[in-house]
């Protein structure tokens, strides 16, 4: 069964990354017009963008820190401008910074990755979740982590936002289901990107002996469980946290 997103518009941050590429290509090629956010990388934003309008999807290129609200609100306004209202939010970009102990870990890494994770998500809320209210219907996706719910050494600034933000989700699915609008995450295992296939890095076997699928999972099966719940087909699911770890974590009932 083919996904279909004919009519939708589609805003991906961090598109320009690993994973914000594919989520960008497989919505897509469902039917999505898609509005590509980036930060610094111009040139990988063209690219993708005419790569997606060689398809025959309208497309946007769009940047800024998105961890600031004026930015937030100023993508709403350009991609309204382009394309109309965005339908289908993923918060994908994340901030990348060096893992250590608690002990050793810079204070601005704590604030990078709450800001990162948690306010990227409340600003993008408040620019695009009205439209959606007065639409009664609306996607709000966010790229969570299998790391929120293991808590090991050295992941803790990481850690820490991944799971304000799945707080932040659960709440947010509650006050805005009553207009049809649901609020999901998405929540890799260490995927395979197309960095590892072309180092040939794929292959970890103390992390692939803890997987009960025992292996990696790939960038395309974290697209597509995003098209999933970007689709009609998710219509009754809000407020999950769903892990594409196979079977790496388990959440308890």
């Amino acid at each position: 069964m083919k996904l279909d997103l004919s009519g939708k518009t589609a805003l991906v941050t961090g598109a320009t990354g690993q994973l914000g590429r594919v989520i960008a290509r497989t919505l897509a090629d469902c039917g999505a017009d898609l509005a590509l956010h980036y930060i610094n990388n111009e040139t990988k934003a063209r690219e993708l963008q005419a790569e997606i309008e060689a398809i025959g999807r309208k497309t946007v290129i769009v940047q800024g820190d998105i961890t600031k609200q004026d930015t937030a609100f100023r993508l709403r306004d350009e991609i309204q401008s382009s394309l109309g209202d965005v339908n289908i939010v993923v918060a994908n970009a994340v901030i990348q910074y060096a893992w250590t102990t608690v002990l050793e870990q810079s204070p601005d890494d704590y604030i990078s990755q709450f800001e990162s994770c948690v306010m990227q998500s409340v600003y993008l809320a408040k620019a695009f979740i009205p439209y959606m209210k007065e639409a009664r219907a609306g996607r709000f996706i966010g790229i969570n982590t299998e790391c929120a719910m293991q808590n090991f050494a050295t992941q803790s600034a990481y850690t820490a936002g991944k799971r304000g933000m799945d707080g932040l989700y659960r709440v947010l699915a509650k006050e805005v289901g009553e207009y049809q609008i649901t609020v999901n995450q998405v929540a890799p295992g260490w995927t395979i990107s197309e960095r590892d296939r072309n180092n040939d890095s794929g292959h970890d076997e103390g992390y692939i002996q803890t997987v009960p699928l025992k292996r990696r999972g790939e960038d395309q099966e974290i697209a597509n469980a995003v098209a999933f719940l970007a689709s009609d087909l998710s219509s009754f699911i809000t407020g999950a946290y769903i892990p594409v770890s196979g079977g790496n974590v388990m959440p308890a009932i």
